[in-house]
């Protein structure tokens, strides 16, 4: 959770941490595949502002992937469900290229990949 320091002592941050934003994440799916997109291990980071603006690092199973601008649009969508949440970004990488290495264990058993 990212925390600034405002007018003296006093410590403003989100009412949320990046492990809610990661829980609200956790709802969106992967259309193809079936599995949500932190087990997969596309979500790479998450950063919240004072101010509750969240901007989600992350990428998809491939560049060509015919489904990013629908699996974008709906961490936009899950992430406005959060308390007092501001605006939402969601910036795709390329780099590290996403891998099955990258996903949970969860994942691997529900894909039935060891």
């Amino acid at each position: 959770m990212i925390e600034h320091q405002c007018g003296g002592n006093r410590s403003m941050a989100a009412p949320f941490t990046s492990d809610d934003v990661m829980a609200g994440l956790k709802n969106v799916y992967d259309p193809e595949i079936g599995v949500n997109i932190v087990d997969l291990g596309l979500v790479y980071d998450a950063d919240i502002a004072e101010n509750g603006d969240v901007l989600v690092t992350m990428t998809l199973t491939s560049i060509g992937c015919p489904l990013g601008p629908v699996i974008v649009q709906e961490v936009n969508n899950a992430l406005k469900d959060l308390p007092e949440i501001g605006d939402t970004d969601v910036k795709l990488v390329w780099s590290p290229p996403w891998s099955p290495d990258l996903m949970s264990e969860d994942a691997r058993d529900e894909l039935g990949i060891w």
